[in-house]
């Protein structure tokens, strides 16, 4: 898409908002119009800046960052009104910074939880060993998850299918298995904290 283009459209979103009372349709159509140019700089910043994001546990993408970014946008622009081009994608480079921020945080502060994690999702179902406490606790943690993230995890991390195969299995796209791996990840790591910090992987 021609970029000349791209920033007059931005430019008449942005005119169009201008003292505007309901603009959530137009921020929609505005942000549908950007879309190119607002990967282009969360794949820039995830890349170049965060690689350590775009790896194992989390595998982010930058159509995954996208989305994420875009609902940031939509609730900062119910208050904040760029005046230009300029001021909006400011605005955008700093919440792709603050979600980039954010994963990273979370990662950081729960370095041991995702080890944890797979080791409560045997790649084989077939082992009939009691579980330990701290492996019943992950199980449940597992079982608790939305039935969404539930249902894609125990695929992906419990029966051992690759992404392609359990988006066929439940007929959505690849990205949102990932999108959904990635989040119950990060569900788990929140509600298996206190395990990270006391290393009882060891029992697991």
């Amino acid at each position: 898409m021609n970029e000349g283009h791209t920033t007059a459209a931005v430019q008449r979103y942005l005119d169009a908002l201008a003292g505007d009372a309901s603009a959530e349709p137009i921020v929609r159509e505005l942000l549908a119009r950007s879309a190119t140019r607002l990967q282009g700089l969360s794949a820039n910043l995830l890349y170049r800046s965060y690689p350590r994001l775009a790896r194992p546990p989390l595998n982010l993408h930058d159509d995954e960052l996208l989305g994420s970014v875009v609902e940031r946008l939509l609730k900062a622009m119910r208050t904040v009104r760029p005046g230009n081009v300029r001021q909006f994608f400011a605005l955008a480079n700093r919440h792709i910074r603050w979600e980039l921020n954010d994963l990273a945080r979370h990662l950081d502060e729960q370095p041991r939880a995702v080890e944890l994690i797979d080791a409560a999702a045997p790649s084989s179902p077939t082992s009939v060993a009691r579980p330990s406490p701290n492996m019943r606790r992950m199980l449940d943690a597992i079982e608790s998850l939305p039935e969404e993230e539930r249902e894609t995890f125990s695929l992906v991390r419990i029966h051992g299918m690759t992404h392609d195969e359990a988006a066929g299995v439940m007929g959505v796209s690849t990205k949102t298995v990932q999108r959904r791996v990635n989040h119950s990840r990060l569900l788990l790591m929140d509600r298996l904290a206190d395990l990270g910090a006391d290393g009882g992987a060891g029992n697991a």
